[in-house]
């Protein structure tokens, strides 16, 4: 084969890679990203769920990356009052979303939020605040982490960095348990943060995604008076969001995650080599 023959095959083969890699062929989505965290920092030996933890440099890789594109993360009480005409809607809108509580997220990324003029909204396992996570117990391998306290929470809140929504009162499986108590894990956890932080609760966010589905699990959600329900399900909802086509969808930038990939998450929703969440 010659010389030419072999560089039109190897530039053949790497358009292929690309395009196969960029989703040439999928539009961008026209709605608001929505990313999701839980851990942050190095994981500790023996953890079972690598892929759910983002270092603080890849954290800070990623918003630099927002910055420099243009994106502004948006609190949800902000959200709502751009959708309700009140404030304008920036062109680029974008949630940062972190789920369950940990005390990582004060530790690291709480001063890189700052540190880049940046707003993330956290969903609490109340009941698990100031004690640590043993509600990870059935999944996770690696001993108990610590979780946020009353005092950091606080503290993030008044600096108007962090809005906080509810993850329940114990991360119990609502698509599993009796409709009384999901309205007890549901409304209850509103009451209870609602009482510590004096202040309207919008988000919530079903644990491991489960219930998202179900439409009466949905109803109480709504019922105990949240404006916005997360799930796990991958990709972005189009907007204006309409509650009726089901909760919000999030994009996961797993740990090891490159540049390309995020931006793929950003503005198509999803990413051919992006790991899948429970991997």
């Amino acid at each position: 084969m010659s010389v030419l023959a072999v560089c039109a095959a190897a530039g053949a083969a790497a358009a292929l890679a690309a395009s196969a890699r960029w989703n040439w062929w999928r539009p961008r989505v026209a709605g608001v990203p929505v990313l999701m965290y839980h851990k942050f920092g190095d994981p500790a030996p023996g953890t079972r769920f690598k892929a759910i933890w983002s270092t603080g440099a890849a954290f800070r890789r990623q918003l630099e990356h927002l910055k420099r594109r243009g994106y502004a993360p948006m609190t949800f009480a902000e959200l709502r009052d751009a959708e309700q005409g009140k404030i304008p809607m920036p062109a680029r809108p974008v949630l940062i979303t972190i789920d369950d509580g940990y005390a990582n997220n004060y530790e690291v990324a709480y001063p890189l939020l700052k540190e880049f003029g940046m707003k993330a909204n956290i969903f609490l396992v109340c009941e698990a605040m100031g004690g640590d996570s043993r509600f990870d117990a059935p999944f996770e391998t690696a001993p108990p982490l610590p979780m946020l306290t009353w005092d950091q929470i606080r503290e993030m809140q008044d600096s108007g960095v962090v809005e906080f929504g509810s993850h329940t009162l114990r991360h119990r499986n609502l698509a599993e348990i009796p409709l009384a108590q999901v309205r007890e894990e549901v409304s209850g956890s509103k009451k209870l943060l609602e009482a510590k932080l004096g202040r309207e609760v919008l988000g919530f966010a079903y644990p491991r995604g489960e219930g998202a589905s179900e439409p009466e699990v949905r109803r109480c959600v709504f019922d105990a008076g949240y404006r916005y329900d997360f799930s796990t399900v991958k990709g972005i909802t189009p907007s204006p969001w309409d509650r009726e086509s089901g909760a919000l969808k999030r994009v996961e930038p797993v740990n090891g995650v490159s540049l390309l990939d995020f931006h793929l998450l950003l503005t198509r929703g999803r990413t051919r080599i992006n790991r899948r969440f429970w991997e």
